[in-house]
């Protein structure tokens, strides 16, 4: 009698874990199965600075781990010595007077994003993210009930979101979520722009996630912080790209007062606190600048090498970075579905890319992003590579 009960009540997964699967993952395959094969690969795949991290903060782990003490957990918005420095981070870069209580540290920045969208927004809720622009954003938003609305910018205007833009969305969008530095364009935005952007939400009463990840990571002139506009805003940033330090999962939160003890309760149900190794590490981090400013400078080398090629290849439609470490290039002359083009290209050159189709909805499958955050050798051996490669690509579309 009970022989179909299985079908009549089989659960079913959750409508909001129907998230988008990341199309790199694709491209991820084909690499293994080159390597598999004997192959060599030349990756500008991921955003993930390949140097250690500052010797300071190896220092200060080891110490940590050789002390013998427990490294338990800590309170949940951080350890006092890191919410200080990072308060102090901001005075140093940009003479502004954080006070400590609004920092918040996290499991790295994709537990600040999560634990930013919990708090400001309800279930339902609609979130504009300016696109192109990292993924996570979306997945995210659509993981805990929220509804994301696509801001597209283009090449046209630097991918820069603009304060007029944010004033004509619709009336039930209740926040905008932006980065500058951007991912995959490296746009950034001027103190101004985002002077303008945090006067306009404001007006509309939409919340502002400003995603500073990349501060530090500037080419022609440092990154300017919503901050210096006003409270009002939420600010992620973290250790990850500026001090190398991706696995060590430690970012944080500059958030408006009234979200502080959100957070804290939020913060300490779903992740207790950030691993406390790894914000020792970070206090030490917080002062290693004199080792990391020539990071940047390579990476500037890196970017002008590439910058440099693309002309020569007959690619001209793009727009120079202002500070990440990546490269985003229209390639609409060659293809009109950017996942297979990658894997062409890793089959014919050796070197991998990571399709557009994942950073913009819109036309991402005529984009591809290069990262540059890897040594000199790995850049130069790519454009040995891909130079002859893209002429290729331009006599034969020229002659078909």
């Amino acid at each position: 009698m009970l022989d179909h009960i299985d079908k009549v009540f089989a659960a079913t997964p959750s409508a909001r874990s129907d998230v988008e699967i990341y199309q790199m993952w694709e491209i991820f395959k084909a690499v293994n199965a080159r390597v598999k094969a004997g192959g060599k690969v030349i990756s500008l795949l991921a955003g993930e600075p390949t140097l250690p991290p500052p010797q300071a903060a190896i220092a200060a782990a080891q110490a940590a781990l050789s002390s013998g003490k427990p490294l338990g957990y800590t309170e949940a918005l951080g350890i006092p010595a890191l919410r200080d420095g990072i308060a102090q981070l901001y005075r140093r870069r940009h003479g502004l007077d954080i006070p400590t209580s609004r920092v918040a540290v996290t499991v790295g920045t994709s537990a600040g994003l999560m634990l930013a969208f919990l708090a400001a927004f309800s279930a339902g809720d609609t979130v504009a993210v300016v696109e192109p622009s990292y993924p996570a954003y979306r997945g995210t938003l659509k993981a805990i009930d929220l509804i994301p609305y696509r801001l597209t910018t283009d090449a046209s205007t630097g991918y820069r979101v603009t304060a007029e833009m944010i004033a004509a969305l619709p009336a039930h969008v209740k926040g905008v979520v932006v980065a500058s530095p951007a991912n995959p364009t490296g746009t950034m935005l001027s103190g101004a722009e985002l002077r303008a952007i945090y006067a306009t939400c404001r007006q509309r009463g939409l919340w502002l996630i400003v995603d500073e990840l990349y501060h530090g990571v500037t080419y022609d002139q440092p990154a300017e912080t919503v901050l210096a506009a006003g409270d009002d805003a939420i600010v992620i940033n973290g250790f990850s790209k500026y001090w190398g330090m991706t696995g060590w999962r430690l970012g944080w939160l500059v958030l408006p007062e009234r979200l502080v003890s959100r957070i804290e309760a939020l913060h300490g149900s779903l992740q207790i606190s950030a691993p406390t190794l790894s914000q020792i590490a970070g206090v030490a981090a917080l002062e290693a600048d004199a080792e990391l400013v020539p990071r940047v400078a390579a990476y500037k080398r890196n970017r002008d090498a590439l910058l440099a090629m693309l002309p020569r290849c007959g690619i001209t439609r793009f727009a120079p970075p202002d500070g990440a470490f990546y490269l985003y290039i229209d390639i609409g002359d060659f293809t009109d579905d950017s996942v297979a083009f990658c894997k062409r290209m890793l089959e014919e050159t050796g070197v991998v890319a990571a399709p557009g189709v994942d950073f913009n909805t819109a036309d991402g499958q005529r984009y591809i992003r290069f990262s540059f955050c890897m040594d000199a050798a790995i850049i130069d051996a790519a454009i040995e590579r891909l130079e002859p490669w893209f002429r290729s690509l331009n006599l034969r579309t020229a002659a078909g």
